[in-house]
């Protein structure tokens, strides 16, 4: 493998997110702080615990599981898409570089960008509530593969958009709506039963309730099946990626 270019495209992907501090990390966080004012306080003043938990501290997984999902795919996707955009992607694809050395790089870019948006919005939260990890490992092991997973993702979206407006359809339309609606702010115990069973169709729960498990040992579904579930996910991920390469999947026109 080789090392040196790989480092150099994950650099200069890491570049770009410094250069725009404004836009990908102060927004974050003052996104995060009005979830807070807004949640935390309005719902949380007549919703004062769920499972034990405060709810102040019971939606912070659900906000960092929303902010990695959307960072995710936003920073792959527009990594891989504006290569295409301007034309240097035929540059990219003759270099004596691999597939898999660029999907390492991008992915991992986009990896390690939303993974530290996520750790901020973690240090932001802890300003405004009480938290406890009981298993650190397994945040870690969350974090990780659900940023890699959602990372191949949006670089799957990236290959795939013709327009900026195809570029944000995904995350606009359906992966911030199942984000809401995948017990981000609220446990789907609480669900009448019908719509409880709907909800256990939409994969984002069980990304969110390992995720909660691993700060409060609490889960909507077994953490084992949340894990399984990520798993998947991230091999039907590689598989569709693997796909683009050997065929050249609007890549080579």
């Amino acid at each position: 493998m080789n090392l040196r270019a790989v480092w150099a495209i994950y650099r200069v992907e890491m570049a770009r997110a410094f250069r725009t501090v404004l836009q990908s990390i102060i927004s974050p966080v003052i996104s995060t702080s009005l979830y807070f004012v807004v949640f935390g306080s309005a719902i949380g003043s007549r919703i004062t615990e769920i499972d034990g938990i405060s709810y102040g501290a019971f939606i912070v997984p659900g906000l960092m599981m929303l902010s990695l999902l959307t960072q995710s795919i936003s920073n792959a996707s527009f990594a891989i898409y504006f290569p295409k955009f301007v034309g240097s992607i035929y540059e990219l694809l003759s270099a004596p570089v691999s597939y898999l050395e660029i999907i390492i790089a991008y992915v991992g870019g986009a990896a390690t960008k939303s993974m530290i948006l996520g750790l901020i919005i973690l240090a932001t939260a802890a300003l405004f509530v009480p938290l406890r990890i009981e298993h650190p490992f397994w945040m870690i092991a969350f974090l990780v593969l659900t940023a890699v997973t959602f990372s191949l993702f949006g670089f799957i979206i990236g290959i795939w958009a013709k327009t900026f407006e195809q570029l944000q359809l995904v995350p606009l339309l359906i992966v911030t709506p199942l984000t809401f609606l995948g017990g981000s702010f609220y446990s789907i115990h609480m669900l009448p039963g019908i719509w409880k069973t709907i909800t256990l169709f939409n994969p984002v729960v069980y990304l969110i309730s390992g995720f909660r498990w691993s700060f409060y040992g609490k889960a909507d579904v077994s953490v084992g099946v949340s894990l399984g579930m990520t798993l998947v996910f991230l091999a039907v991920c590689i598989a569709i990626v693997a796909w683009i390469f050997r065929t050249g999947y609007r890549l080579r026109n």
